[in-house]
């Protein structure tokens, strides 16, 4: 079974294939030989049919982490970042499913089998290779901390979110939570290796950490368009819906608000019950819907909650017999596939459109081109919480979805 679901995800991906040819990374290389040269980092622009002028965007500190790929050849780079993403698919997925095949009985190596291929079918696995982003580096550094390091209580417990955050404003969400889970020792060290990276960055680039902490952040122009379909956040939706205008900042900071505070309640919520992975699944969804600009290869956190939906259809809520608990199971694993059947065609991998901004004309508009942002609206307030005290109990309970 392993070996079919291998060669199955192998043939897709063939015939997938190589669609965005590694597009970010050539910009992030090119952007630091422009550097390198003795030019304004931020000053650096590429021409994209879709996006217009594109520029480097990323952190000083992820310009210093980036710049000695500036003196390698373009395809040792590429072979480099490629190898890096595979490995940390890997090395996530298999952090993730060693505890539910453990509670279940379950061959680890069995389940990492059929769970690892399939990760890599998904867009935003796709997306992050073929544009060669630096995503799943972060998702390591997170899960690291969020998964050994915090339980633990390990003296290191933090750094990992912190250097996420330094290297890509999006991780920052994760000492937010730290905070609002009352684990304060963690979100100090989160927020020291933050301030760490950025002062050390700062002391390499003086000119060029101004420029991006003055100016350049605060352009979203800069990302790309977005009403842009790719951009599957809150302000992509709203920007979408009022096309060709730009939507309303304050609705859009009331509802960003609304959201942070509701999946956050959640988040403690699911940690309180010991469901570590419920947690940061509702956390990085928080941060994908209230990020101005979330492209699909943002959107890992799919995958966790596809862990967290599986593992439901399996076991039903305590105290539920009978119907009901079969329903509740059905509709978990049902839920599961679908998640996964939506993920695995996408936004933006099968339909093109086009360089232009498009109106949202009708509900099916509003549905396929916004399928990821109601999707983690959907999961925000539905996903399974399960009671895991420390992994003692023989079999997960859950308890109830509703808000």
């Amino acid at each position: 079974m392993v070996v079919a679901v291998c060669v199955g995800v192998l043939i897709a991906l063939w015939a997938y294939g190589n669609r965005h040819d590694f597009f970010d990374l050539r910009i992030y290389i090119a952007a630091m030989r422009w550097w390198a040269d003795g030019n304004d980092l931020y000053a650096y622009a590429q021409s994209d049919r879709v996006q217009g002028e594109l520029y480097f965007t990323y952190p000083p500190f992820a310009a210093l982490i980036l710049r000695p790929f500036a003196g390698l050849p373009i395809w040792l780079t590429i072979v480099l970042f490629t190898i890096g993403t595979v490995v940390a698919v890997a090395v996530t997925t298999w952090w993730l499913i060693r505890p539910l095949a453990d509670r279940h009985g379950w061959p680890r190596w069995f389940v990492a089998g059929l769970a690892v291929p399939l990760v890599f079918l998904i867009e935003p696995t796709r997306e992050t290779i073929t544009f060669g982003q630096i995503n799943m580096l972060l998702v390591v550094l997170i899960l690291a901390d969020l998964l050994i390091g915090v339980p633990r209580g390990a003296r290191w417990a933090g750094v990992g979110i912190g250097l996420a955050t330094a290297l890509k404003l999006f991780p920052g969400i994760f000492i937010v939570y730290l905070l609002v889970t009352r684990r304060v020792r963690a979100a100090a060290t989160a927020a020291v290796a933050a301030a760490a990276a950025t002062l050390l960055a700062a002391a390499v680039a003086p000119s060029d950490s101004w420029d991006y902490w003055t100016s350049a952040l605060w352009d979203t122009d800069r990302v790309g368009r977005t009403d842009y379909t790719g951009n599957q956040s809150l302000m992509g939706m709203l920007s979408r819906i009022v096309t060709p205008g730009q939507p309303n900042r304050l609705i859009w900071l009331l509802l960003a608000g609304t959201v942070a505070a509701y999946g956050l309640w959640r988040a403690t919520r699911a940690f309180r019950q010991c469901d570590e992975i419920a947690a940061l699944t509702l956390t990085g969804l928080v941060g994908a819907l209230i990020s101005p600009i979330t492209w699909p290869h943002h959107l890992y956190w799919f995958v966790p909650a596809l862990l967290v939906m599986a593992d439901a259809a399996f076991t039903g809520p305590a105290g539920m017999t009978g119907v009901r608990r079969q329903r509740w199971r059905w509709t978990m694993g049902l839920g599961a596939l679908a998640l996964f059947a939506c993920i695995a065609f996408g936004v933006v991998s099968f339909l093109d459109y086009g360089p232009k901004p498009i109106p949202t004309a009708s509900p099916q508009d509003l549905i396929t081109r916004n399928a990821y942002v109601l999707l983690s609206l959907a999961l925000l307030a539905f996903l399974p919480i399960r009671t895991l005290r420390e992994e003692r109990a023989e079999m997960p309970v859950y308890i109830s979805s509703d808000p």
